[in-house]
């Protein structure tokens, strides 16, 4: 289930000591990625994946515009009175509903206009270079299989490209459901249309955003303090609409909409959601039993920009430990339990068995790649390093 931590996280310990500089963690991030297999693992994990699965959070996509939780610029940090809505309040509140995606509908734009970073890119050669085997990502925003479709990803919490119905299971791309909100709400995309030729939706830049009276969470929605909701509209699933499902009862569900084609509060089904696992909701256990084969599989495990605040992502990260396997961590900022995850690390180490580091990804990772990418051409014999490509 994906439940938010709410305690205090404490301070990055950094490992190994001479991490503490960009090019400090770099190199132990080298040597961490590069590192051989070790001899304590189980035989799966040796026989299939030499290589290093990642879990990556909101932290990595910070580079891109969107926010995060708990960095120094997060929801968390800088909105101590956020509170997003949870499954059961979305599933059985029609206001909540409205909330949701009046919200939603301002924020959409910044969302679909933004596009992967260097991070992203970066985990694509590491990929290419054979030092990660796939990837577990607890963000929605779809940047990672835009970025490297070639290298595995699992979408722990889904994602926001598409709707899913609650009642009838179909989908209903996100493009074509803004769309239909334009047209239900003309009042409110009037509003959105003068907040974009304002620019107030341009800026990567949270202060000037709330500046701008817009306070910008990470599931890709906006706040709008003193906003009043209750007369946004949202439309029925279309498949529900024509063929109404039968109820768990075995009765057959009705839905109804008003002159417009919004959802009617008289209904019994065609209630859209997201397709994200939102908090208090359940992770399917194909998705479950997937996260943990890949963590079974792989020889070692790196955090990106995650504090593993949710237990979803933290218990992997248990799993990993529990199981032997080398963790890395690259975080700006505190990481839940990281003392006893990273326990046993040694301070003076090369960061092959372990690795802690509070630095951007965005700046980091692609001088990870051409390290490794240098290393493994010195090993073939060719002495001719190629520039970065990320200057």
């Amino acid at each position: 289930m994906r439940i938010p931590y709410t305690g205090p996280l404490p301070p990055p310990v950094i490992l190994p000591r001479n991490a503490n500089t960009p090019t400090g963690a770099i190199y132990a991030l080298s040597a961490f990625l590069s590192a051989p297999s070790r001899e304590n693992l189980r035989p799966s994990a040796q026989a299939r994946h030499p290589q290093t699965v990642l879990l990556t959070g909101a932290g990595i996509s910070v580079a891109s515009g969107l926010a995060d939780y708990r960095g120094t610029a997060g929801t968390y940090t800088l909105n101590k009175a956020y509170r997003p809505v949870y499954y059961n309040e979305f599933i059985h509140n029609h206001e909540a509903r409205k909330r949701y995606w009046a919200r939603s509908f301002i924020g959409w734009t910044h969302l679909y206009k933004a596009k992967p970073n260097h991070a992203h890119m970066a985990i694509k050669e590491l990929g290419s270079l054979g030092f990660v085997s796939s990837v577990i990502t607890q963000n929605v925003d779809s940047f990672h299989p835009i970025a490297h479709p070639e290298l595995e990803t699992l979408e722990l919490h889904g994602y926001l490209r598409f709707l899913v119905c609650v009642h009838c299971r179909s989908h209903v791309r996100r493009s074509q459901f803004q769309k239909d909100l334009s047209r239900l709400n003309p009042a409110w995309a009037t509003f959105l249309a003068e907040m974009l030729e304002a620019g107030a939706l341009d800026t990567e830049n949270p202060e000037e955003r709330r500046r701008r009276g817009l306070k910008t969470n990470p599931d890709g929605d906006i706040d709008l303090p003193g906003a009043s909701y209750s007369t946004f509209r949202y439309p029925a699933c279309p498949t529900c609409l024509g063929n109404p499902p039968l109820l768990a009862d075995g009765s057959l569900s009705r839905v109804e909409t008003d002159e417009d084609g919004a959802w009617s509060p008289t209904s019994t089904a065609g209630v859209l959601k997201p397709a994200v696992i939102m908090f208090g909701e359940s992770i399917p256990e194909t998705v479950k039993a997937a996260a943990e084969e890949a963590i079974d599989h792989a020889n070692r495990i790196l955090v990106i920009g995650s504090s593993l605040a949710t237990y979803s992502a933290w218990r992997l990260v248990k799993r990993a430990k529990e199981s032997g396997l080398p963790i890395g961590i690259l975080n700006i900022g505190g990481v839940r339990g990281e003392e006893v995850l990273l326990s046993g690390v040694r301070a003076d180490g090369d960061g092959s068995l372990g690795v802690r580091c509070s630095q951007s990804a965005e700046k980091i990772l692609p001088r990870v790649v051409e390290v490794l990418s240098s290393n493994k051409l010195l090993q073939n014999g060719n002495t001719q390093i190629k520039p970065s490509r990320y200057n």
